[in-house]
């Protein structure tokens, strides 16, 4: 629990980093909906229609949905698609809906790479945009200034974000609160918008025109873009903290400024070329593109963090193979920076700047991944209504239904935006979830083969007779807890030596994001020397080998990292080319993520003094 007076300092960082990327739509959702791929006539009526539906998507997606309830799904205070599939997995029986559910979260996972590389593209390129507005001839310099923008956000990801983080809630303070400053002072010269807030009109909308309110789902959609991050983002500041700056200020902020360019294009309608950007004096729109490009900035800043976060989640739970992982704060334990992520997401975003030019293309590629992952959000919550929080089957049926069936609205609106664009985070996420699902798939199969290939621990004992032991500790690394290890075995074979003590060691991820000291470590004698370890660590932690067998003195054991051996048995993939353990493609795919994974040694921060790498061959 956060103390009272740490509230208002989680609450205003909340405001920086979690609200960025919804924060920052109305600088282009409104825009598209009436002038973007599928133009609605600007008229008075279609405007409060419009406004209806867009602040009543707020109140159910956001608020409702996410807000209200996905939020008390937690796993131990951790959000987003990854914690929901280790907590449900947890709790289900079924082989077969474990596998369902596993999918599903790691098809969401997928998806949030998509989604990644677009929200840096599309924000930053539509605040550069503003120049425009400040005068034409300025329009050629929008690609190469957004260019230089992202070149500087990436390349500074290295050095760590933590001092740039400490001015993130502040500025976006300022935004929310300029926000609703310009939407109040429109709002007060046409008042008459505020009419919008009755769903009657988003319902006579849709009742009128219906093919065109399907059509204006899919960028009545890019105000509710960002909704997930709140859930995702739940672990670095708490439930409350969200939920007061959510109330409190930045959905007031949001609605005042939609409903302020409601009221510009009732009076205005030529406004709707930028409608945002219209709605300041014409002696702020400088500073407005200043602000508006600092608060994209930020909103790009939070995605690439929450795709480090993501893809350290995914190396702890299996789905990825060991990549180098950096940590920039000595303090602040969820400050990483993960080389490949940023690359390869730097490279997506500049290719989508300069493929796709302008923010209403862009906008285009934009909501299919978003919805879809909202779509698969409420079929696990649904399952965390009924296996966890033990509601009614009825009830969870009838909430989760009609909570899905708003999605399925909105989502079957963006399939019309593939071709147009909405093709792209389809396709980053399907390959990012083929890569997912192969290393996952390739390493059960590795460890399946390596179980066939061991001998029982017992009989291996039984055997060694009066082989010679040496001074000193040995510790071979290996995935399983049963078994003889593939590295004692050749290091026995080729040297026909055992030192006095024999470790064991199984490193696990849990289920759970942290795993106290207490259940961190697991001790267990065998005969002659032998012992078995096995190290606990949470999938949002980073495994410290060296430093947890510090700890194994309470069993009892002591260890001296310059008596210590550590053994890492490497394995080199051979596809098999023949066979139906698994496709051919796929085990080449593994085959070459397996040989580009960082070593043991450094992802378990093992002394590279202190270790003796030897090679197995391994056939899939």
């Amino acid at each position: 629990m956060h103390s009272r007076q740490a509230m208002p300092a989680l609450t205003v960082a909340a405001i920086g980093v979690v609200f960025g990327d919804i924060g920052t739509s109305p600088l282009y959702a409104l825009k598209e909906i009436f002038n973007g791929h599928h133009p609605i006539p600007v008229t008075p009526e279609n405007i409060l229609g419009i406004l209806s539906l867009v602040f009543w998507s707020i109140m159910v997606l956001v608020t409702l949905k996410y807000v209200l309830i996905i939020m008390r799904a937690d796993n131990r205070g951790e959000g987003g698609s990854l914690a929901l599939l280790s907590l449900i997995t947890e709790r289900a029986k079924s082989p077969r809906l474990t596998w369902i559910i596993s999918l599903l979260g790691i098809f969401a996972a997928a998806l949030f790479y998509g989604d990644s590389m677009i929200t840096p593209a599309i924000s930053v390129l539509s605040a550069v945009e503003g120049l425009q507005i400040v005068t034409p001839e300025l329009g050629k310099y929008v690609i190469p200034v957004t260019l230089v923008i992202l070149t500087i956000l990436f390349f500074i990801q290295r050095h760590g974000t933590g001092a740039v983080g400490k001015l993130f809630g502040p500025v976006m303070v300022g935004w929310f609160g300029v926000l609703a400053v310009l939407g109040v002072a429109e709002i007060i010269h046409n008042p008459a918008v505020l009419a919008a807030l009755n769903p009657a009109y988003a319902i006579r909308f849709v009742a009128e025109f219906p093919s065109l309110a399907f059509l204006a789902l899919g960028s009545v959609v890019l105000a509710v873009t960002g909704g997930e991050a709140l859930y995702t983002d739940m672990g670095h500041f708490g439930r409350a903290p969200i939920r007061l700056a959510w109330f409190g200020f930045v959905m007031p902020a949001l609605v005042l400024n939609y409903f302020g360019q409601g009221a510009l294009l009732l009076a205005e309608p030529g406004a709707i070329e930028s409608p945002f950007y219209h709605l300041a004096p014409d002696w702020a729109l400088v500073p407005m593109v200043i602000l508006s490009t600092l608060a994209t900035v930020i909103a790009s800043q939070a995605v690439i963090s929450g795709a480090f976060s993501v893809a350290r989640q995914s190396v702890q739970m299996g789905l990825l193979p060991r990549m180098q992982i950096i940590h920039t704060s000595g303090s602040e334990e969820g400050q990483i920076y993960v080389p490949f992520t940023n690359w390869t997401l730097y490279l997506a975003v500049v290719g989508l700047v300069i493929g796709f030019k302008n923010s209403s293309n862009l906008a285009a590629a934009y909501g299919i991944a978003v919805t879809t992952t909202m779509l698969i959000d409420t079929i696990l919550v649904g399952f965390v209504m009924v296996l966890i929080w033990r509601w009614n089957k009825l009830l969870a049926i009838a909430t989760a239904g009609a909570l899905l069936a708003v999605d399925i609205a909105f989502f079957a609106a963006n399939i019309v935006k593939i071709p147009e664009g909405g093709w792209f985070p389809l396709a980053m996420g399907l390959v990012s979830f083929t890569v997912l699902t192969t290393w996952r798939r390739g390493r059960q199969l590795v460890l399946a083969e390596m179980a066939r290939q061991s001998i029982p621990m017992a009989d291996f004992i039984e055997t060694i007779g009066d082989v010679h032991r040496v001074y000193g500790t040995a510790v071979f690394l290996t995935s399983a807890k049963e078994g003889v290890p593939a590295a004692l075995l050749h290091n026995l074979k080729h040297n026909q030596i055992l030192h006095e003590r024999v470790v064991l060691l199984t490193v696990q991820t849990a289920s759970t994001p942290y795993v106290n000291d207490l259940d961190r470590l697991y001790v267990h004698h065998l005969p002659k020397g032998f012992l078995r370890v096995v190290i606990r660590y949470g999938f949002m932690e980073d495994p410290d080998v060296p430093s947890a067998l510090r700890h194994c003195n309470r069993f009892g054991e002591g260890f001296d990292m310059m008596e210590t051996t550590f053994y890492v048995s490497r394995e080199t993939v051979i596809p098999r080319l023949k066979g139906l353990t698994i496709l051919p493609w796929r085990a080449r795919l593994f085959a070459v993520m397996s040989k580009n994974a960082t070593s043991a040694t450094d992802f378990f921060k093992i002394p590279t003094t202190r270790v003796v790498e030897l090679g197995t061959q391994l056939v899939l």
